[in-house]
């Protein structure tokens, strides 16, 4: 019965910001714009579509709030001006009491908080859709005291996440059922990466282990400070964190009234974007302002500080290859690579002409290339190129979307704090070495050594297997088998001549020098 009273709420308020109007003219039942008009009397539309469909989400609550957001990275899917809405979308909740967050970590550890904590503060000091934080203060295994951070789940967050969801794809199936627009969209693929992320987040170890790996990846950089996991006090509900101590980035005003080098920290954000993409393959994917802050301490004075790691972006070898394929060919301006690459990813249909996407990517592309660096952004220009591929319906994998939506988010914060950052000539040196790796002598060298340990346990079983393929080939191809064989036969015998006759040569001057260093002995031996 509940789950039908929220669905019914959930339709009122759609009707109510006129959100049938997004869909239902693809519908052409006259009807139901009738009845739409009737159940929300009196609502006002004069809002741009956008904005209204903010304003629901901000109604139905923060899981709704949270898939907005989601929702807000999929340019390739959405209008210009609904995705630019939904990007403004605030996660601010109010907190839930504090004697539900001791209650859940006593629940957790098995232990009254006063004996796992020196001291804990009520009041949290950060509240969003997920999870709440407080400071408290531990004492470790020595005695020592730490100043920590505790991130306490929200309580009931799986059973309330379970039946919006649940609704979601209710919803999500119906619209591609009745509209054109709703296939499009694919409503239910978004609902389903929703899914995976918001399931990810209700997992805090989940979240304590990607912050142990990024803070292991940039240890060596020194521009990123990451809170330290105490593990012995980590949960799936309870995570306890070192505590950073730093000033939000949006407090622009704050941070260069303290003298930090804003023009620097502008920089080095780009540099801890592109080191965690193209080095680690593994980068920090929801770096909204929210979640970045500037120490002031004297000791880590000007670095950022990263936080929330529940969100966070991989990629494979075989994207980096993808990109770093793609990144030469737009350098070269050969677009009809880039063409054909989306082919042979198979990101388009096989039938699409190559002539046609080649035309489509350097309409977009090549204004670019007469523009000063300073003026070009990477994340409008990838995002651009979503946009392009709808008409050719290119499958947009979830990872690149990450990567772009992480790009959009890093470029406008740092041409926020330096209105002149020229973001290719910052990301340049990274490109350049990274397609070098990608596509050079020293990744063939590393691909034969990491497949090495294979290749030796496969070399004793191919006897057996060319035993079993000469048995069950025909006679033909039992003959150039066994010419080719033979062949390798001739080979081995040569490369083993080269072999000893390379040993022979070596030891022959190692003969030689001793038989000199004899002979002239006496020369250098003191009378």
């Amino acid at each position: 019965m509940t789950r039908y009273l929220r669905g019914i709420a959930i339709v009122w308020v759609a009707f109510r910001y006129g959100l049938d109007e997004l869909v239902l003219h693809s519908f052409r039942r006259p009807w139901l714009n009738a009845l739409a008009r009737i159940l929300s009397v009196g609502r006002d539309l004069s809002a741009p579509r956008g904005q209204r469909l903010r304003m629901a989400l901000e109604h139905l609550g923060p899981i709704f709030v949270k898939f907005g957001q989601v929702l807000s990275t999929r340019r390739d899917l959405l209008p210009e001006d609904v995705a630019d809405e939904l990007a403004r979308l605030q996660d601010q909740v109010p907190p839930f009491d504090s004697s539900i967050a001791i209650a859940t970590i006593e629940r957790a550890f098995g232990r009254p908080v006063d004996t796992i904590f020196a001291s804990f503060e009520r009041e949290p000091v950060a509240s969003a859709s997920i999870a709440q934080v407080h400071f408290a203060t531990l004492k470790d295994k020595h005695g020592r005291l730490k100043d920590v951070a505790v991130k306490v789940l929200r309580p009931g967050m799986l059973r309330v996440i379970e039946k919006d969801l649940s609704l979601m794809r209710m919803m999500a199936g119906w619209l591609e059922l009745a509209s054109a627009d709703g296939r499009r969209l694919k409503l239910r693929e978004v609902v389903a990466e929703f899914n995976q992320y918001l399931h990810d987040e209700l997992d805090l170890v989940r979240e304590a282990a990607n912050a142990a790996q990024l803070r292991r990846n940039m240890a060596g950089l020194n521009l990123v400070l990451i809170p330290e996991m105490y593990w012995d006090f980590c949960h799936a509900e309870v995570i306890v964190m070192e505590r950073m101590r730093g000033v939000p980035i949006s407090q622009y005003d704050k941070i260069k009234d303290a003298g930090v080098d804003i023009r620097q920290l502008a920089r080095d954000g780009v540099t801890i974007f592109f080191t965690q993409v193209f080095r680690d393959g593994f980068f920090h994917a929801d770096m909204h302002p929210g979640n970045i802050q500037v120490s002031l301490e004297k000791a880590t004075f000007g670095r950022y500080i990263s936080l929330d790691f529940g969100i966070i972006g991989t990629l494979t070898e075989h994207d980096k290859e993808y990109l770093a394929q793609n990144f030469t060919a737009f350098f070269r301006r050969d677009y009809k690579r880039v063409a054909q690459l989306h082919i042979e990813s198979g990101w388009v249909p096989p039938d699409t002409r190559v002539d046609e996407l080649e035309a489509a990517v350097r309409t977009v592309c090549e204004p670019y290339f007469d523009r000063p660096l300073k003026e070009i952004s990477l994340g409008l220009l990838l995002m651009r190129l979503f946009q392009t591929s709808r008409r050719f319906e290119v499958e947009i994998q979830p990872q690149l979307v990450l990567l772009q939506k992480t790009l959009l988010n890093i470029e406008g914060l740092g041409r926020q704090l330096d209105p002149d950052l020229d973001l290719w000539s910052t990301a340049k040196p990274f490109l350049e070495k990274w397609m070098l790796h990608q596509v050079g002598p020293r990744k063939l060298f590393e691909e034969l050594r990491d497949q090495a340990p294979r290749y030796a346990k496969m070399l004793p079983e191919l006897p057996r297997l060319l035993h079993q393929y000469l048995l069950q080939r025909p006679a033909d191809a039992q003959r150039q088998l066994l010419e080719l064989l033979a062949e390798q036969k001739r080979t081995n015998r040569l490369l083993q001549a080269l072999i000893y006759g390379g040993i022979g040569f070596a030891l022959g001057l190692v003969v030689m020098q001793i038989v000199v260093r004899v002979d002239l002995a006496p020369v250098y031996r003191t009378p």
